[in-house]
Formats: C-alpha cells, structure tokens, sequence
C-alpha cells in the first residue's frame, strides 16, 4: 500500500485499524505522518472510505472501548462536528501521537 507523501512528510506510526460507521466497520490502514493523519481502505471502497485529517482540524481525541471489555477505539472529534471513529491495536499511542499534534 502506498499513499503519496507531501513535501517533508514523513510516516511517524501506521498499523491495521478498521474504519467505523454506523452501517459498516472498513478495514485498513490508520498512518500518521508529521502534517496529517491518513485512513487507507483495504478492501476496495478507497473513494468513499479513505480520510484525511489535518491536525487543524481536530478538536478532541477521545478512547472508547468497543464491545464493553475491548480498549482499542479512537475517536477523532473534527471542529466541524464530525466523529472519525477507529478501531486500532495500541490505541494509546496512537492517540498521544494525534493529541501532540493540534
């Protein structure tokens, strides 16, 4: 998988994560670079599904547990209202990453 870079960016994390909506759960790639974050489809649906979130955009980042007993969401709340919501292993340091950088 290959997502095109911009001038200086550079990939900090990435990892397998899922994508999720109210009707489905999108499996991918959650890859967090020095100017964005970056959601890549696995699974054929890349003009619907990938997202791009610039760290000017956040508002907050919350963890939520999937599941009851599963500690692995990552909801990222955008000014404009929008929950980006993710299921991802290490959660937590992937959500430090994302607060350190709005």
């Amino acid at each position: 998988m290959v997502i095109p870079l911009k001038a200086n960016e550079v990939v900090i994390k990435a990892g397998d994560s899922s994508y999720l909506t109210d009707a489905a759960k999108i499996c991918g790639k959650l890859i967090l670079t020095n100017q964005r974050i970056y959601f890549k489809s696995t699974n054929g649906h890349a003009e619907k599904y990938d997202q791009e979130i610039l760290p000017a955009d956040i508002r907050e980042v919350i963890f939520f547990n999937i599941r009851r007993f599963l500690p692995n969401g990552l909801n990222v709340i955008l000014k404009s209202g929008e929950e980006r919501k993710f299921s991802l292993k290490k959660r937590n340091e992937m959500g430090e990453m994302i607060n350190k950088m709005y």
